[in-house]
């Protein structure tokens, strides 16, 4: 039987179920059979793409959605429903459940549903967001701590409920959605910019935490034409930015053979990944730390010839603590 869930997918299940994956004539070799996952924000754009192809690769899908317009009110089960019709249609498993992901209560109460349904949890996409635009100057405290609320808390919410299930079952894989504007900043949007950079910060820490138990966490920084963004760009762009491309990214950031600490730009065909960088930079002796000194000192503070990525922010204690033991050092010679 074959059949499509979108513009650019075409998937194929045997007799016996297991799906045979096809796209544009390679045979797909990234699986998720038998794995469980929960999608936020999957009743539209990104989300919906998301919890359709893990499906068509064999994943049981939670579909999570509040069904709220794109600054976050209101509320409807449509979408969501909609999307476990499609997968059960074609011969998929999944369920749907509206939890506002910024409410901890209601996230537990969908995680236990996905416990009591399939016994485990292997996959968490924190794609869940809404938008609240407006230049700083002109941003309320209440839009600004509402985008907070959701992306921040709403991945911070879901990650802590399933926490404990994947550190159990020695097995994880979580997906933060982290944005451009996070990275680098856009205008009118410090709240979003602000929110997707926190959620760099959480995957940076729990990728530490959950080293030991197989937990892999990275990011994805999707440019997509989706409900999202339709305002922000004209028809034919949006037209070139499909989800479905990004999706495509997605997927290598959640599966067995997942990287971890990943950061994937993807949108409209283009691949990227971004990193954050310190570089070497210099020692001053206690008796000349002074403002026009670090000056002085610009040029080699900012050099990048030895620049890194930190493992953690232990490790740039350690470099300064051993400029400093070096300085004392070559002192007493």
């Amino acid at each position: 039987m074959a059949y499509k869930w979108s513009n650019s997918l075409q998937i194929k299940v045997s007799k016996s179920n297991k799906i045979i994956k096809e796209f544009e004539g390679s045979i797909m070799t990234i699986s998720f059979e038998g794995k469980v996952a929960i999608v936020t924000g999957a009743g539209n754009g990104l989300g919906r793409t998301h919890a359709l192809a893990l499906a068509a690769r064999g994943a049981k899908v939670v579909v999570n959605d509040l069904g709220g317009a794109r600054d976050g009110s209101g509320a409807s089960s449509q979408a969501s429903q909609e999307v476990v019709s499609l997968i059960e249609e074609n011969g998929g498993e999944a369920i749907s459940h509206g939890a506002n992901v910024a409410n901890f209560d209601e996230v537990q109460d969908m995680v236990q549903q996905t416990m009591d349904k399939w016994g485990r949890v292997d996959i968490l996409i924190n794609n869940a967001g809404i938008l609240r635009d407006k230049s700083f100057a002109k941003m309320s405290l209440d839009d600004f701590k509402l985008v907070m609320d959701v992306h921040v808390m709403g991945s911070v919410n879901c990650t802590k409920a399933v926490w404990d299930i994947m550190r159990e079952q020695n097995y994880g894989r979580i997906v933060m959605t982290t944005s451009s504007s996070g990275m680098y900043g856009n205008f009118g949007q410090s709240n979003y910019g602000a929110a997707k950079m926190a959620v760099l910060g959480l995957m940076n820490t729990l990728v530490i935490e959950g080293a030991k138990n197989n937990i892999r966490i990275n990011a994805l920084a999707p440019t997509a034409g989706t409900r999202m963004t339709e305002d922000l760009m004209p028809e034919e762009i949006i037209k070139a930015f499909a989800p479905e491309a990004v999706t495509a990214g997605m997927l290598t950031l959640c599966d067995d053979d997942a990287p971890n600490r990943f950061i994937l730009c993807a949108g409209a065909g283009g691949y990227a990944s971004a990193s954050m960088f310190e570089t070497e930079g210099c020692f001053i002796p206690q008796n000349a730390q002074n403002p026009e000194t670090v000056r002085e000192n610009w040029t080699t503070l900012t050099a990048q010839d030895k620049q890194a990525a930190l493992e953690s922010g232990a490790k740039q204690g350690e470099k300064f603590v051993m400029k400093a033991m070096a300085f004392m050092k070559s002192q007493k010679n």
